[in-house]
């Protein structure tokens, strides 16, 4: 986006702050708003007659939404939480609407970010169905080391769909740096 569009684009979107553990969006409403999380940490959860199953961990620079609640306008089946204090950039759906009417490359910039997320999530799920327990849990670590001081264990266990108990007696084969 030029620095033009998104001045046409800037009076649309919302600047909104967070205390830890505020429900952003509850089971049942209506999400009103794509979020980009300018700081913090929010998660996108599904509760279940067995606990919480969570689909989504946003850290900065991440978009977070209940996909379904927010295209579709039906409520929501997930709730979004967030996990640290959190500042999130939002579009209300009417102004993204709006947005794509008025600003050129709004509706391409919109197109473009859908389909990134499609992309994110089939590979999310093929590597739950393809890699073992084990794998998830070293490919995870791995590639995001700070979650485990950010992310409460049995949060980044549901993520991963690993069993709490499993979790734990996975964290020896994490290498500490400089040993």
């Amino acid at each position: 986006m030029t620095r033009q569009q998104f001045k046409m684009l800037e009076p649309l979107l919302e600047l909104r702050s967070f205390e830890k553990r505020i429900m952003i969006v509850k089971e049942g409403e209506i999400e009103d708003y794509v979020n980009l999380v300018i700081k913090g940490l929010v998660r996108k959860f599904v509760p279940t007659s067995k606990g919480e199953f969570t689909q989504q961990l946003a850290t900065e620079g991440h978009i977070i939404q209940s996909e379904i609640s927010f295209h579709t306008r039906k409520p929501s089946e997930v709730v979004i939480e967030t996990l640290e204090p959190s500042v999130l950039m939002s579009i209300k759906n009417d102004n993204m609407q709006r947005a794509f009417e008025l600003v050129p490359g709004a509706e391409e910039l919109g197109r473009a970010i859908v389909t990134q997320m499609f992309i994110k999530k089939d590979a999310r799920y093929f590597d739950q169905l393809k890699k073992t327990t084990r794998e998830r849990f070293l490919d995870y670590m791995k590639n995001h080391p700070h979650m485990l001081q950010r992310v409460p264990q049995k949060i980044l266990a549901s993520y991963l769909d690993i069993k709490p108990e499993t979790f734990s007696r996975l964290k020896h084969l994490i290498r500490v740096p400089g040993s």
